[in-house]
């Protein structure tokens, strides 16, 4: 067997974790450990991550998800067991794999448009045991539409999926009405806000918080009341016209 690479986390994560409060359990680390091998054989055959050293990778990948935690485990005690959480253009698995690892028996919907990507994290859901992670190989605007999908997610969570006018449109739809979206950016976090305003007014969604993190900032949505049923528009639309 091939020695694992992410076996052990740096103590410059470990204390960026404690600093802020978060406690695992040995499993989720040997679970982040083990998914992160898988993450990078599989980047070998696609594209998934351009960064490479270790320590990085807990700290830009692992630690940046992780940030989302404190909005998770709120909403888990609101809710309880029942609580649903979707990430949206999941990719390689950045954020939702990573809360799936310390959360293992929460519902995760990974949602990932490209095939290849979207069989990965089925199969690195099974080779972790995650059973409660599934992967949706579809469209935002597709299960933004569906009335299964629709307003069913009291969690919604996107990293790296595009600018927030865009975004709002792929993940406001899918929340559940007492639900939350929440979004990690970067430095442009409040350029994007003004931005996306006529969009979160027509989408019926607002900006309740934003939150600088050691990572970046985290833009959190909530709605205010149904979204129109004109939204999402069809597939492609709101990237090729973004509401304003």
């Amino acid at each position: 067997m091939t020695e694992s690479t992410f076996a052990t986390p740096p103590d410059t994560f470990l204390a960026a974790t404690s600093a802020v409060g978060i406690d695992f359990e040995t499993e989720d680390l040997a679970r982040i450990g083990r998914f992160l091998d898988l993450l990078y054989e599989a980047n070998a055959r696609m594209n998934l991550t351009g960064i490479r050293d270790p320590a990085e990778v807990w700290s830009r990948h692992v630690l940046d998800s992780l940030t989302l935690l404190p909005w998770v485990l709120e909403m888990r005690e609101k809710i309880g067991e029942n609580t649903r959480l979707i990430d949206v253009g999941s990719g390689g698995g950045l954020p939702g794999m990573i809360l799936a690892c310390v959360q293992p028996d929460l519902a995760i919907t990974l949602l990932e448009t490209t095939g290849k990507k979207a069989r990965f994290l089925a199969e690195t859901a099974e080779a972790l045991g995650l059973k409660r992670v599934y992967v949706a190989n579809d469209r935002a605007e597709t299960m933004g539409r569906d009335p299964a999908q629709r307003e069913s997610y009291h969690l919604v969570t996107a990293r790296a999926v595009g600018p927030l006018n865009v975004l709002a449109e792929y993940t406001v739809p899918l929340a559940h009405p007492d639900g939350l979206i929440l979004v990690i950016k970067g430095a442009k976090a409040e350029a994007e806000i003004a931005e996306a305003k006529q969009a979160l007014h027509k989408l019926h969604a607002s900006v309740v918080e934003v939150r600088q993190t050691s990572t970046g900032r985290i833009i959190v949505l909530e709605k205010n009341r149904p979204v129109p049923k004109l939204y999402p528009r069809e597939v492609g639309e709101p990237k090729r016209r973004p509401l304003n």
